[in-house]
């Protein structure tokens, strides 16, 4: 699977889930950064989440120092759903009930460790079917929000 990767500063746990996703058998496209090019977490994530959207990515892994921007910032492209996820429940419940396709991880409050559980748990789940009718309740969401 194509997996886009984003950050706003390449850092220990960056190049640590570059090399999982590779021993996972992903092809990491690394943007920002991580690519050598010097943007902000905003432009950062907007390029992951047009990745993601275009389908050039299959899902990002999403990083800025607490996540929450890079979240906010992946949010506003349409067919992005980002998850800001600091353990494994989280990661799991993001991809059961939300089909998010873009997991955020917090430079600053992730280990690697940690990482590593999130990463075993988002690839490890996909959206329950019980939840379908909740993904076209939010794309009907982003939907009325849409420029027209």
């Amino acid at each position: 699977m194509k997996i886009a990767v984003a950050s706003d500063e390449k850092t220990y746990l960056t190049d640590f889930v570059v090399k999982d996703l590779n021993q996972r058998g992903h092809e990491p496209l690394l943007f920002g950064p991580l690519a050598g090019v010097d943007l902000p977490w905003t432009l950062a994530s907007e390029q992951l989440a047009d990745a993601v959207a275009s389908g050039e990515a299959d899902e990002g892994v999403l990083f800025c120092y607490t996540g929450t921007g890079a979240s906010m910032a992946a949010n506003k492209v349409p067919g992005i759903r980002a998850a800001l996820c600091g353990d494994a429940q989280t990661a799991r419940g993001a991809r059961w009930w939300n089909d998010a396709n873009v997991l955020v991880l917090s430079l600053r409050a992730t280990s690697p460790e940690v990482a590593k559980e999130i990463l075993d748990a988002w690839f490890s789940e996909t959206v329950r079917p019980d939840e379908v009718a909740t993904i076209a309740q939010l794309k009907a969401i982003e939907a009325r929000h849409a420029p027209k």
